[in-house]
């Protein structure tokens, strides 16, 4: 492998779009918010990733797309689904790890994986929003919160409030309910904490959970869902720096490995054509 080989990975998800670059190791990362342009918005994070890294477009080798918008990406040689990305990613920064629990915007999804980070199995809901980032938004809405104060504010709770409704609509019904009552905004946040985490884990618990759990995703910065999903699966759960990027990353890594296996074995590698206006912004 040619030292100043670069790849990069690309993770357009529901609510936010990724970018990786790498080299011997990350070079450069980028995060920006998914709209309705997908392709638009691809291309403008792969430009700034790029401006980042400080090199060219024609000096990436190879360019690997991932998440709900992977067909939205004109540049990339190859897609992966999210949870393949996802395992690889994790299993770069965390070599022990054997279940993820990745909460985006719009789902929740548990993977347990072995030592060479292939999957064994995985669990998902993606039939509503109920537990994942959209979930919180919408009960942060209704108390008021800055959405980056919620995880803290909760853990000021001494007394959480139960929330027994999972759909968003009754739980945030419940929740309007239950402030009118004067019930500190604390203690509500660390009962919605809590009934998701609950949520969570009986999903995961379905992949027979074993260490070392690995939290992903927006719900991996809410500290007070790390807590209550540390307490209810009785196991401490690690954190990536960013838990953000580990999609796009896994992607990075799984155009090296093709670049890698091409080289060995003697192989023809097909990729689309660097041409740097392809990724302009109009």
């Amino acid at each position: 492998m040619i030292l100043t080989a670069y790849f990069a990975g690309i993770d357009v998800g529901s609510t936010m779009t990724k970018a990786v670059i790498l080299n011997g190791g990350v070079i450069t990362s980028i995060i920006g918010p998914t709209g309705p342009e997908q392709r638009r918005l691809a291309n403008k994070v792969m430009e700034e990733a790029l401006k980042k890294a400080d090199i060219s477009f024609q000096k990436i080798t190879y360019i690997v797309s991932t998440g709900y918008g992977r067909i939205n990406v004109p540049f990339a040689d190859k897609q992966f689904t999210e949870i393949t990305c996802h395992a690889r990613g994790i299993v770069y920064l965390f070599p022990k790890a054997r279940i993820i629990i990745d909460i985006g915007g719009q789902d929740i999804k548990g993977i347990k994986i072995d030592a060479a980070g292939k999957i064994i199995d995985f669990v998902m809901n993606d039939k509503c929003a109920a537990g994942s980032g959209r979930f919180i938004e919408v009960i942060v809405d209704t108390l008021g919160v800055s959405l980056d104060k919620v995880g803290d504010l909760s853990l000021q709770s001494k007394n959480p409030t139960k929330i027994s409704n999972i759909c968003t609509i009754w739980a945030q019904q419940e929740v309007a309910a239950s402030l009118a009552k004067g019930i500190p905004v604390s203690d509500l946040l660390a009962g919605v904490h809590y009934s998701l985490a609950d949520r969570i884990c009986r999903m995961v618990n379905r992949l027979r959970v074993e260490d070392e759990v690995v939290m992903t995703g927006g719900g991996a910065k809410n500290r007070g869902l790390h807590k209550a999903l540390a307490e209810q699966l009785g196991r401490e759960i690690l954190v990536p720096e960013e838990p953000l990027i580990t999609g796009a990353l896994g992607a990075a890594l799984l155009g090296r490995e093709i670049v890698e296996q091409a080289e060995k074995n003697n192989t023809p590698l097909k990729t689309k054509e660097r041409v740097l206006e392809e990724i302009k912004i109009l």
